[in-house]
């Protein structure tokens, strides 16, 4: 009878034992009402939804312009162990400048959200534009533009209701997100600029 009952209370721990295993094993549920598109933590690409990014320049011929991307690995957002986006920008040309960081979406279905968030600062030794331009693009790849504005040398969440980007046709396929620095926007017109967590959301 004794042996029975310390076989009943044995197999009755390592019952318990195995479910407190199994809920310490199961991953943190993802927020349904949000969409990480781009966390930088791999300091690498593609973003987490798969899409490509980089710097583009409106004319890779004018030295005197241009925007250079990297990974920051002193300052970011999220993960203390992840990296930012840095975008030094150029846009002190003779000729009409205007340049920046774009990142692919790749068809993605925004149409549970209404709300496009990231992170933002200005590099206070380099100098900052306190003003820029964030397109959002559908398939149909027409900008639907929106000025940021108020940047500071700390990080602030920019969060733009999707009523904003009042061009874009269908929300069901998004291709792609754009930075744009420009000779109008941009004072100074040299500077360095950090971007982090980019999501999608529902608020």
């Amino acid at each position: 009878m004794f042996n029975i009952s310390l076989t009943l209370v044995l197999v009755a721990l390592m019952i318990v034992g195995f479910g407190v295993a199994a809920y310490a094993a199961t991953p943190k549920a993802a927020n349904p009402n949000e969409l990480v598109i781009a966390d930088f933590d791999t300091g690498d690409k593609p973003n987490n939804i798969g899409g490509d990014f980089g710097g583009w320049d409106k004319d890779p011929n004018d030295e005197s312009q241009g925007t250079q991307m990297s990974f920051d690995t002193d300052d970011s957002q999220g993960d203390a162990s992840g990296y930012s986006i840095r975008l030094d920008y150029d846009v002190d040309s003779p000729n009409p400048a205007y340049n920046g960081f774009w990142m692919k979406l790749n068809g993605e279905d925004a149409t549970p959200y209404n709300t496009l968030n990231f992170y933002v600062k200005g590099d206070a030794k380099l100098g900052y534009t306190k003003r820029f331009k964030i397109e959002l693009k559908d398939m149909t790849n027409k900008p639907s533009a929106y000025i940021v504005s108020g940047v500071t040398d700390q990080w602030q969440k920019i969060s733009i209701p999707f009523e904003k980007f009042r061009r874009i046709e269908n929300w069901n396929a998004l291709n792609e997100i754009v930075v744009v620095f420009d000779d109008i926007n941009s004072t100074p017109k040299t500077g360095g600029i950090l971007i982090d967590q980019f999501t999608l959301s529902k608020q």
